[in-house]
């Protein structure tokens, strides 16, 4: 590990709410490192600080106390403007609920991140045709969200994240609206495309099944971590089993 390159580091992470009279500890002190090309879930159930946590990384909301490094960059000394521009040169968001534009087909869901980055429109439709073969979806480039199923939605909000090439993908419970079986897929896609692209996934979920498709499973609890789980030995051996 000591030769990789960190692509996230939080340190000593604390955010306090006051609900009434009362704090609330959504983080309690979190550290940890996570690298170039890794894959990390952050597992937990409902209110344990997972989404919290996801929010402070995108630099969604400030830390009460502690540090957030990205790319080589304090997220919690920047201001909004400054995050705004961090998370679109850097940061590619899937979410759980698609967020796909009804009005707009594959192909210009996928270029729009690229149109806040005033790229031009042939460069931008150059690469969104691209992500989309890369995801598998050369046959549905000119469906709308309503002419594709969930699985595939969801395969355009892949290609929408990695369209802006970013360093960091952040996913929250991005399976969350599909089937068992699609969801195996789209696990099984990102986490193929991550590999191939060298990028950095870090996903939230409340599913330890799921969970397990990263290489890292950070287990946290009351807005602490409670275990990093190294999965990659089991993964290797997985993978020479079904090969």
């Amino acid at each position: 590990m000591g030769t990789q390159q960190p692509a996230i580091q939080v340190k000593d992470l604390y955010k306090v709410y006051r609900v009434g009279e009362t704090k609330v500890r959504a983080l309690n002190g979190v550290d940890f490192t996570i690298y170039k090309g890794e894959f990390c879930s952050i597992v937990g159930a409902s209110g344990s600080g997972k989404s919290t946590l996801l929010n402070m990384l995108a630099g969604l909301e400030k830390p009460t106390k502690g540090q957030v490094v990205i790319a080589g960059e304090h997220i919690e000394k920047k201001n909004e403007s400054q995050l705004v521009k961090f998370r679109r040169e850097h940061i590619g968001f899937i979410f759980q609920s698609f967020n796909l534009m009804p009005t707009m087909d594959a192909v210009e869901n996928v270029a729009l991140p690229l149109t806040f980055q005033g790229i031009g429109k042939g460069e931008r439709m150059k690469r969104a045709n691209k992500v989309l073969d890369l995801v598998g979806l050369e046959k549905y480039k000119d469906h709308r969200p309503t002419q594709m199923s969930g699985g595939q939605q969801q395969r355009v909000g892949v290609a929408r994240a990695l369209v802006v090439n970013p360093e960091i993908i952040f996913a929250d419970e991005p399976t969350g609206n599909l089937d068992s079986k699609t969801s195996e897929e789209v696990m099984q896609l990102m986490k193929k495309v991550v590999r191939e692209q060298n990028q950095t996934l870090v996903m939230v979920t409340h599913d330890n099944h799921l969970a397990s498709y990263a290489d890292r499973i950070f287990h946290i609890k009351d807005g602490k971590i409670e275990m990093i789980e190294d999965n990659r030995q089991q993964q290797t051996e997985n993978e020479s089993t079904t090969i």
